[in-house]
């Protein structure tokens, strides 16, 4: 039997080494960094647990705000993962990764479930460090070989898949209630074994490819229909799980969700065969006719002449290696590789740093104190798991929207991307305002808009620092950026958000006449809980705000530049080459 499409013709024979051009392609690598990805963000339910934690354990709420710190401090310290990544192939870094979310998750879990006597505080800290810490081994892995294998339109790529890991604390929920039933001590074990299965399976297939131009695709609408599928996930969560919350459902009816959710999330995959078949009939189609001049399809179309290998070879720009700790005072031109040190010591780097101190380290604040601000104001415990089941998908829609915006405003108007960050930064003091003065309904809406301006600005973050100092060093310096995040939710979570909450639920106490026991669960009532700390908050989001419009007006010439134009040449290049080898492949073939 023989099919026919798109110009090219598929009989049985076609069927195995077309399977091996998917598995080996480039878009079954990056559908394999979307499931990934979305199992890579166990950190984010923390909000659903951590209640238990506080019951079984007996913990108050500043210690459980420890425990929170020390989950966001495993969650953005990718240092080591980063520097692993400079001198190990991305399976690696993946599998260990794989390694310690089973350990840290699994310890944790048996310490809940009371398997193993009761830990100490700094044990418990340990297990939840270690297993967050996991999440920046595949963030790292995997990222940083996807911008480097789709280097064009990052903004939207990096979207896609940070917004999936968005996504991944809502879609865990639904397969845990569909595999365990509302059992929270349940969903912590699954977030120890799924993703590191997914991880094990998937392994073999991130890796970094060369960047080749295939007439017929265009990547960025492929983009946008990979964004399709995913925000009609994120739909699907949304509505379910407001649903879930206002109605009871069966064990069954869980079960018809969980599996809903998983077909949406491997649907990716017809996209991806789509996108090879046109490759599989291009190659087809150069095998039969020697190359000719071939027309590029991008932002900036070009008629682009074939020449030959060797030319090619000889008009390439030599590289000259330089050491990583040699001028260090003297960076490059914006946009080009900058060493480690050159980013360090860069003002770009510490405004940007700055930066997501205040924005990163409060929203993050925000997000894990959910739970009792939902507590403090008198909201049901199903009401507050909806709470954070929103953080989970707008965090998702703060991702894709802030990447495809952000390059929509970059390539039609040159706009910074600096300044939508800032634009963030601003909407997140609103939210931190209706948190301290809070009215009827207002934590949903508080919800909404941290979740939406934590995935913005982590988006934001990455993407600006892989303009900024190029992609040599990457893997190092987005985690080295990604520091200022546990550092900001340590100063706002434990010293400012924990210690004023313990304060005021101590006060509450006094006036009833009783003394707390050691040991004994602490809550805070009413909306004094937490206004000081959000008003805190607030004026420190603003100062970022300012922060980053300096930053704004230091790369706005940058911006204005042609920021891509390396890449586009690049794979002309490495088109030009292919193509002649194909050719002689064929004619010696003959």
């Amino acid at each position: 039997m023989v099919f026919s499409g798109g110009g090219g013709r598929f009989g049985k024979a076609d069927v195995v080494p077309f399977t091996v051009q998917v598995l080996r392609g480039r878009w079954f690598m990056l559908f394999s960094a979307f499931l990934i990805m979305g199992s890579a963000g166990a950190a984010y339910v923390f909000g659903i647990y951590s209640k238990e934690i506080k019951k079984v354990l007996g913990y108050d709420q500043k210690t459980l705000n420890l425990l929170g710190f020390f989950k966001d401090l495993g969650t953005t310290i990718g240092v080591l993962s980063g520097l692993l990544a400079e001198v190990a192939p991305p399976w690696f870094t993946l599998l260990v990764g794989a390694g310690l979310n089973f350990t840290g998750y699994f310890m944790l879990w048996l310490s809940v479930a009371g398997k193993v006597s009761k830990p100490h505080v700094w044990q418990m800290c340990l297990y939840i460090c270690m297993g967050a810490n996991s999440q920046n081994f595949a963030n790292t892995s995997v990222l940083v070989t996807c911008v480097k294998n789709f280097p064009e339109n990052r903004g939207s790529m990096m979207g896609l898949l940070k917004g999936f890991t968005g996504l991944s604390g809502a879609v865990m929920t639904q397969i845990y209630l569909s595999i365990y039933g509302d059992d929270p001590k349940s969903l912590i074990l699954l977030i120890a074994w799924l993703p590191a299965a997914i991880s094990i399976v998937f392994v073999g297939f991130i890796r970094l490819m060369k960047v080749v131009r295939v007439q017929g695709i265009n990547e960025m609408k492929v983009f946008f229909n990979y964004l399709y599928i995913s925000i009609a996930l994120a739909i699907f969560i949304m509505i379910m799980t407001i649903t879930q919350k206002q109605h009871p459902f069966s064990h069954g009816a869980y079960v018809s969700t969980g599996t809903i959710v998983c077909f949406l999330l491997f649907l990716p995959i017809a996209i991806t065969v789509q996108q090879e078949f046109i490759i599989w009939n291009q190659k087809q189609e150069d095998l039969k006719s020697p190359p000719t001049a071939v027309k590029i399809e991008s932002s900036k179309e070009a008629v682009v002449p074939k020449s030959s290998p060797e030319v090619l070879e000889a008009d390439k720009p030599k590289k000259t290696e330089v050491s990583c700790f040699s001028n260090i005072f003297s960076p490059p031109a914006r946009g080009e590789d900058y060493t480690i040190l050159q980013a360090l010591f860069s003002i770009d780097m510490l405004m940007l740093f700055f930066a997501t101190f205040c924005g990163m380290g409060t929203t993050l604040t925000a997000m894990d104190n959910l739970g009792q601000i939902g507590e403090s104001l008198g909201y049901h415990t199903r009401a507050i798991s909806t709470f954070v089941s929103l953080v989970s998908i707008w965090n998702y829609f703060g991702r894709v929207g802030s990447g495809f915006f952000s390059e929509f405003l970059l390539t039609k108007w040159k706009v910074p991307r600096p300044l939508v960050m800032a634009s963030i930064l601003l909407l997140s003091c609103f939210g931190f305002l209706i948190v301290a003065f809070p009215f009827p309904g207002s934590i949903y809406l508080a919800s909404v808009i941290t979740g939406f301006c934590y995935g913005a600005e982590l988006l934001l973050l990455y993407t600006i620092i892989s303009e900024l100092f190029g992609l040599k060093y990457y893997a190092t310096l987005f985690n080295v950026g990604m520091l200022a995040s546990p550092l900001g939710s340590y100063v706002f979570n434990v010293k400012v958000a924990g210690v004023l909450y313990d304060n005021e639920a101590l006060k509450q106490l006094e006036i009833k006449g009783l003394k707390r026991e050691t040991g004994d669960d602490l809550t805070c009532i009413g909306t004094q809980c937490f206004r000081v700390a959000f008003l805190i908050l607030t004026a420190v989001a603003f100062s970022g705000a300012l922060t980053t419009l300096y930053l704004v007006v230091r790369t706005r010439k940058f911006y204005q530049s042609d920021i891509y134009k390396k890449y586009r040449e690049e794979a002309i290049t490495n088109t030009d080459e292919t193509d002649m080898v194909s050719f002689k492949d064929s004619n010696t073939k003959k």
